[in-house]
């Protein structure tokens, strides 16, 4: 796998589904990070981890999706990072669903899932790539 892998940080507190993402967008190439909580991924981000992509279940425990978006987007250099929204309650998606670039209800289709993670390399391919002087 090379260095232009798209990486994908998957935070999700059921070990099956986490296992399942991971093996399902390994197979498709990508870099992925699986945690069990918002927490575990904040400290990620706060290490200087930049997935091109999040996908991050609503309901977990120690922090939950809601507190870890908003957190992500205080973060500098992490607030950009496309984050999608993946729950099983859909009442719960619509309402919070403005704070985050995508939401999949569960159960999820695998089909729908690579389809997200393409469209998200595509876009990130067309940014342009920004370097600071020293």
């Amino acid at each position: 796998m090379g260095q232009d892998a798209t990486s994908v940080l998957v935070v999700e507190d059921d070990r099956d589904l986490r296992e399942i993402l991971t093996e399902v967008l390994e197979n498709e190439g990508c870099r992925v990070t699986a945690v069990a909580n918002g927490a575990e991924a904040l400290a990620l981000l706060r290490n200087g981890s930049r997935p091109d992509l999040i996908l991050v279940d609503l309901w977990m425990p120690v922090l939950d999706g809601l507190q870890f978006r908003r957190k992500q987007r205080g973060l500098r250099g992490a607030a950009e990072i496309p984050t999608v929204l993946l729950s099983a309650d859909g009442d719960g998606v619509r309402a919070v669903r403005e704070l985050f670039n995508e939401a999949l209800v569960k159960p999820l289709e695998l089909s729908a899932v690579l389809a997200l993670v393409q469209r998200h390399l595509t876009r990130s391919r067309r940014r342009p790539v920004v370097t600071g002087g020293s």
